[in-house]
């Protein structure tokens, strides 16, 4: 239990705690990040690029439909070690933008900004240091609730003045690209925050290094992107699917982030025993959430989806051919051919032939009387019904 507290922040609250039967207290993983750090610290790993696919907890409130759940699984790819700046960042955004582009999942827009550049926008409104981390997971609502909502929790709950609440409004409501950047660098609060003036260096250097990628068109510098987590210290970034307006379906399916993640150069250090630091990029994709968008875009469409890889159904047209089949699949599963047979002593033709189009078999194998006596096999293409014998 101890690995994961005092890392996520407010979001701790979500973590499943639990005692074994020796009362020694344990958590479920909460994300593939903090075990990956503390796997670094332990084996004194100080470079290392991975992914990693598996299943992480959360005790939220399930949302089925929209891919939300207790037990999911995530896949993470993380950049360990010293580099020179922005490289490793470019490259994880570039994989995020490979991904979603691939899967065909529609328009989706990946949100960039810098903790950097966040906690300098705070110090610049007069936020006190020690609640930039309540701000920033109020901050982090503005995708979810408007302006108004947020700056009266801001006020409300977190105990911030109005004016400093509206002030930080007039930042983390702009987004754009690098002409923000530019614009933000010559904002003359800002540019004397020495956190925000790193932050915007490294975010218009991440900008050149995009543009080579070829990739700006999907990425949006956001300021009111502030992820919840407590551990990242620079870069942080979520991809949002934009909402296609749908025929097939009545209600549009909103899915929100479906990949998030960012650098945290400070959570392998909280591992060390020296307390040696290792500076870590990287990202997490929603598998699940990911899974639910096309289960449901296969749904409205119609299409069928095969479940199985089968080749080849091996089927009988009379009965007790059963040792024939059982003998015709083993030698073809020994040549690591992917096949099936019903299992039944005596199936119908008909039967077996009607399990092929269901499940999309392109294949049947017969083997009858006539055939044995032949010695051959009647091998019969499911959907154009022409068949030979070999």
């Amino acid at each position: 239990q101890e690995t994961l507290t005092g890392k996520y922040g407010e979001d701790a609250k979500l973590i499943y705690e639990l005692q074994d039967q020796g009362g020694e207290l344990l958590a479920l993983r909460y994300d593939l990040t903090v075990p990956f750090a503390r796997y670094l610290a332990m084996n004194k790993i100080t470079k290392m690029k991975r992914y990693h696919v598996a299943k992480v907890y959360r005790r939220d409130n399930p949302a089925t439909t929209r891919g939300r759940y207790r037990e999911f699984y995530q896949c993470d790819f993380d950049i360990a070690g010293q580099f020179d700046p922005m490289i490793p960042d470019a490259e994880c955004l570039k994989i995020v933008h490979e991904i979603l582009s691939d899967l065909h999942l529609g328009d989706f827009l990946i949100k960039v900004n810098d903790r950097r550049i966040l906690n300098g926008v705070f110090a610049v409104c007069g936020i006190p240091e020690s609640k930039f981390i309540t701000t920033c997971s109020t901050v982090d609502k503005l995708d979810k609730m408007p302006w108004e909502e947020v700056r009266s929790e801001m006020v409300g709950e977190k105990g911030l003045s109005p004016e400093a609440a509206d002030h930080i409004g007039e930042y983390v409501q702009l987004h754009g690209g690098l002409d923000l950047i530019e614009q933000l660098l010559q904002d003359p609060k800002l540019s004397q925050n020495k956190l925000a003036k790193e932050g915007l260096g490294d975010m218009k250097l991440l900008f050149e290094y995009l543009t080579l990628f070829g990739i700006t068109g999907k990425i949006s510098f956001d300021l009111s992107l502030a992820r919840g987590l407590d551990y990242y210290t620079g870069v942080i970034f979520e991809a949002v699917l934009l909402q296609q307006e749908n025929d097939h379906v009545e209600e549009p399916v909103s899915v929100g982030s479906v990949a998030g993640g960012g650098r945290y150069d400070g959570l392998v250090g909280m591992f060390d025993p020296k307390g040696r630091k290792v500076p870590c990029v990287g990202v997490s994709i929603g598998i699940e959430r990911i899974f639910s968008i096309l289960e449901q875009r296969v749904k409205a469409s119609g299409e069928k989806v095969r479940t199985t890889e089968t080749q080849v159904l091996v089927a009988t047209p009379q009965k007790h051919l059963l040792a024939a089949r059982l003998k015709l699949i083993s030698e073809l599963w020994d040549a690591g051919i992917k096949a099936e047979m019903l299992y039944k002593k005596d199936p119908k033709l008909l039967k077996q032939l009607q399990y092929c189009e269901d499940m999309g078999i392109p294949l049947a194998a017969i083997v009858g009387e006539q055939e044995l006596t032949d010695g051959v096999i009647k091998l019969r293409d499911v959907a154009t019904r022409e068949e030979v014998r070999m």
